[in-house]
């Protein structure tokens, strides 16, 4: 009987045990995942040297992991070009920011939470009780519904939650059992007159919807504190939601009516987050679950043998049955192929995918990706809205 033997690099050791590591947690079947495929993503870059990385072309310079602005204009845009797959967690330094935290916000106050017409009577939950309940809630990312190319991409992260599970909280405040649509409301008065916004943070939600997302409320992040900038001392989570959704600062959980208007927030992001026009009242907004997207983060340049050759990394992310195939073209007048290597499912997290390419041509290359299997509506991806250019 021959014996395959499949000679490892320490990357490629570390790749494979990371996605077995996955693998095994979320019960994935990993019978395709295979020492051979592993081996084979890093074989055309074996005893080569890396050059340098390739700037994507035709986007602006921007600084990237710096809080800037204040207030509703304030952002901080994640450096996407820095992840690995052996490092996949923002920093919490450097998780995106969509709008920082309002001058008006007095941390020196006690912090709670009303729970308004949800029981027989008014209650108010304090942020003592509500650490004391807290626990680990995994690993999850969030995209703000207006990432775009223009900031590189950069208003997306994913990191290390603790909190506690909605479901949980409700239960302790007794709610009504008839209750199916509810508002949750944060902090939203500001200092400065906005320029990028409009104020109005708050959501209303199908509660049946929210509880099989497994949402909560966060306290922590990457275990520590929730600063400021990030929804301090309380933050809504709703895994595989956009992040308008992501209620900061929260202080009001509250029964609203089957015909409640939608809120101003839901407007302001109907068209992002895939709705049909901009709906009248909440109970006809969709819910605002991450759309299908991937993306390059890096092209690395190497040199193999004489020749140049090139790594490319990349990111999956978003929708909600897991993506067995992600395929790739470099133009528009080629085939796509699958991506050398993509790594295992893993619930409401990126992805990482590589792919060895040898261009035949200089010039300009636009890398597109697609979801190949299942066959699923991706618009932003479909309509090109993810593509990235490089010039050789």
């Amino acid at each position: 009987m021959t014996r395959l033997q499949v000679r490892f690099s320490r990357r490629e050791w570390l790749r494979l045990s990371r996605d077995l590591s996955i693998a095994v947690a979320t019960g994935t079947d990993f019978s395709w995942l295979s020492p051979v495929a592993v081996a084979g993503a890093e074989q055309p870059f074996r005893g080569g040297k890396k050059i340098d990385d390739v700037d994507f072309n035709g986007e602006l310079p921007m600084e990237m992991n710096t809080a800037l602005g204040t207030e509703l204009d304030g952002r901080l845009f994640t450096d996407l070009s820095t992840l690995t797959p052996e490092h996949p967690i923002v920093p919490t330094r450097d998780f995106f920011i969509r709008t920082r935290v309002s001058k008006l916000l007095n941390d020196n106050l006690p912090w709670t939470i009303r729970f308004t017409g949800l029981a027989r009577e008014e209650v108010g939950l304090d942020l003592a009780r509500l650490t004391a309940m807290e626990e680990p809630m995994g690993v999850h990312l969030f995209e703000c519904a207006g990432n775009t190319r223009e900031c590189h991409f950069g208003l997306m992260s994913a990191a290390a939650w603790t909190g506690v599970s909605l479901s949980e909280i409700l239960n302790a405040v007794r709610i009504w059992p008839r209750t199916t649509q509810i508002l949750i409301s944060g902090f939203d008065r500001y200092q400065t007159e906005p320029v990028t916004s409009i104020p109005g943070a708050s959501w209303i939600f199908n509660l049946d919807h929210l509880i099989a997302r497994g949402a909560f409320l966060a306290t922590r992040i990457n275990g520590e504190l929730l600063p400021r900038d990030h929804g301090a001392p309380i933050r809504l989570i709703v895994p595989g939601w956009y992040g308008c959704a992501c209620i900061k600062w929260v202080n009001e959980i509250a029964l609203v009516s089957d015909d409640a208007p939608a809120t101003s927030q839901m407007k302001e992001y109907a068209e992002r987050t895939g709705q049909k026009g901009i709906p009248a009242l909440a109970r006809d907004y969709l819910p605002a679950i991450i759309d299908y997207a991937a993306i390059p983060i890096r092209v690395e340049r190497w040199l193999v043998d004489g020749a140049f050759k090139y790594r490319v990394e990349g990111l999956l992310w978003g929708g909600s049955a897991p993506v067995k195939k992600l395929e790739i073209r470099f133009n528009p007048e080629e085939e796509y192929v699958p991506v050398d290597h993509l790594d295992p499912p893993a619930q409401d997290r990126w992805r990482f995918w590589g792919h060895a390419w040898a261009p035949q041509n200089k010039g300009t290359h636009l890398i597109r990706l697609r979801v190949k299997d299942p066959v699923v509506e991706a618009k932003r991806l479909n309509s090109g809205f993810y593509v990235r250019a490089i010039e050789l």
